[in-house]
């Protein structure tokens, strides 16, 4: 039993630990973005093999059982399942998407505070400014500037 539950245990946490600390809007500290990655490159393979230990244990305990815990074995199959599934999509696509179409305002329109951190382009006499707090969100802007395209990333 305690085989199964620490298989399930890696299985989930190589998808949830990633996902939880890459997040938008929340500080990311170093050494906590290079864990999630390290955990995220792994994690098709550490999940499958996991699931599959997973998998195996739990149809050997499975005649076992009683009806309360087959409910759990097939619980926490679901999470692992739902964990090996989500360890090979693209996921944080989800939470950081692409801005489709910018809209922008003359800085006297701008409602953004005198404090708020700003990325800049100019070209010539064209410049805009794209605030931090949008672009941490969105993560990759397409714009063109004095008939330029480029493409702003944060």
């Amino acid at each position: 039993m305690i085989a199964f539950f620490l298989s399930a245990v890696i299985a989930a946490g190589l998808f949830f630990v990633p996902a939880f600390i890459i997040r938008p809007f929340r500080y990311q500290a170093p050494r906590a973005l290079w864990v999630a990655m390290s955990l995220r490159q792994r994690a098709p393979v550490g999940t499958l093999l996991a699931g599959l230990v997973c998998v195996g244990l739990a149809v050997a305990l499975w005649k076992d059982s009683g009806r309360w815990r087959k409910g759990w074995l097939a619980f926490i199959l679901l999470i692992v399942g739902f964990s090996t599934v989500m360890a090979r999509l693209n996921y944080f696509e989800w939470m950081f998407h692409p801005i489709a179409d910018a809209r922008f305002q003359p800085q006297s329109e701008s409602k953004l505070e005198a404090k708020e951190m700003v990325m800049a382009v100019r070209f010539g006499e064209e410049a805009r400014a794209y605030p931090i707090s949008q672009m941490a969100y969105h993560h990759v802007l397409n714009d063109v500037v004095a008939g330029v395209p480029i493409v702003a990333t944060y």
